[in-house]
């Protein structure tokens, strides 16, 4: 069972941060504003379940713009500092590990105070400022993006949206320089789901990054949970290989709204849209006035379109079909993620659409907006 034992100190640095430390042992020297003196400061234990609160494991009491925590670690523990007066402030972060770790805290923005002084406190400052300047730059994307939503300014949506693909890949590509720099520090398996927002990472290129990291890491509970993604991951690359463009689209069939089986070789037109969509996707909703004017302007020339929902509600289906109005052919196995259609052309985000020819042949993948009515028109016009 792994040991971690904790004694706080109340005096201000009543034990210097040059005395020697035994194996395993680590000491906190904290500073922060004279504003504190005679509040506590808290110890806590990260929690090791989603959504549970943190475990009080000591207290020290600021004096002179100082507190001190001392104890033992045999290996580095994840912990949080909050402040008397400052719960509801997001808490300091820190690795407890052997060494002297120094804490210089923010009285402006608590989370953003300074730890340094051993391996992990040390990378995890970088991670978090690298975290810091990812969050500023999405979050500025998501406010220009809603503004220009809101004014109906296509163009500028369209802009914004190819901004953020370019962001997505400058993300995944600093995560990923990060992870591969710093693969024992314990932050860097936390740094990982960064890279799974990527739909353009393939599990190879995961796979062989998550394979850096140490055993501990992959046997954490946040590690067990990627190798379980990463399986899914592969089995999704291997489908869409499979339904690649130029490769022919596997026959598949499901229940319409109104029950009744219907095949993809039964909705097939001289040019074929296979549109997977849910109720619930917002994007799906968003795109669905585009598709409705491309279908009426061509349907009458030969466009079919074949709606394919990972729904879960048949209620809620059928009632975005009627307001939407969309008159094509739907079918749905009402499974949410787990729709089998969606599985075998390992389609993991929607909206996603596949486009066929006449004779069945998987042409495009993922065309959205203008880019999907000029491929279509170019197949009609053949």
């Amino acid at each position: 069972m792994k040991k971690f034992l904790l004694f706080a100190s109340v005096a201000a640095f009543a034990v210097s941060c040059n005395d020697s430390l035994k194996e395993n042992e680590f000491l906190v020297s904290g500073t922060i504003d004279t504003i504190y003196n005679g509040k506590q400061v808290f110890l806590k234990e990260a929690p090791k379940e989603r959504m549970a609160q943190p475990v009080a494991l000591d207290t020290a009491v600021v004096e002179n713009g100082k507190f001190t925590f001392r104890g033992m670690a045999e290996t580095p523990q994840e912990r949080f500092l909050f402040i008397e007066g400052e719960e509801k402030n997001a808490p300091i972060r820190f690795f407890a590990e052997e060494g002297n770790i120094t804490i210089n805290v923010n009285k402006d923005t608590i989370y953003n105070s300074t730890v340094t002084g051993t391996f992990n406190n040390e990378v995890l400052a970088k991670y978090n400022k690298l975290n810091n300047e990812v969050s500023k730059k999405g979050q500025e994307l998501s406010q220009e993006y809603t503004k220009a939503s809101q004014s109906q300014d296509a163009e500028a949506v369209k802009k914004i949206e190819e901004q953020f693909e370019a962001f997505s890949d400058e993300m995944y590509t600093k995560f990923k320089a990060f992870i591969e720099e710093n693969p024992t520090a314990e932050i860097s398996i936390q740094a990982f789901p960064s890279l799974l927002r990527s739909q353009e990472a393939t599990y190879e290129e995961l796979k062989a990054i998550f394979d850096k990291l140490p055993q501990s890491s992959k046997d954490s509970d946040l590690g067990k949970k990627i190798s379980e993604y990463l399986e899914k991951k592969k089995q999704a690359d291997a489908a869409k290989s499979a339904t690649s463009v130029g490769k022919q689209v596997p026959d598949f069939a499901a229940p319409t709204p109104e029950g009744k089986m219907l095949s993809v070789k039964e909705a097939m037109g001289k040019v074929t849209i296979i549109d997977l969509w849910a109720s619930w996707c917002g994007p799906c909703r968003k795109e669905n006035p585009n598709v409705v004017a491309m279908y009426n302007e061509l349907h009458g020339k030969g466009l079919n379109i074949l709606g394919v929902s990972l729904d879960e509600d048949g209620d809620k289906w059928k009632q975005a079909i009627a307001a939407d109005k969309l008159t094509w052919q739907h079918i749905s196995n009402l499974k949410g993620w787990d729709e089998p259609i969606a599985k075998q052309f390992g389609v993991n985000s929607i909206p996603a659409t596949l486009v066929l020819d006449a004779n069945g042949v998987i042409v495009a993948r993922d065309l959205r907006g203008d880019e999907l009515k000029a491929k279509v028109e170019e197949l009609l016009a053949k």
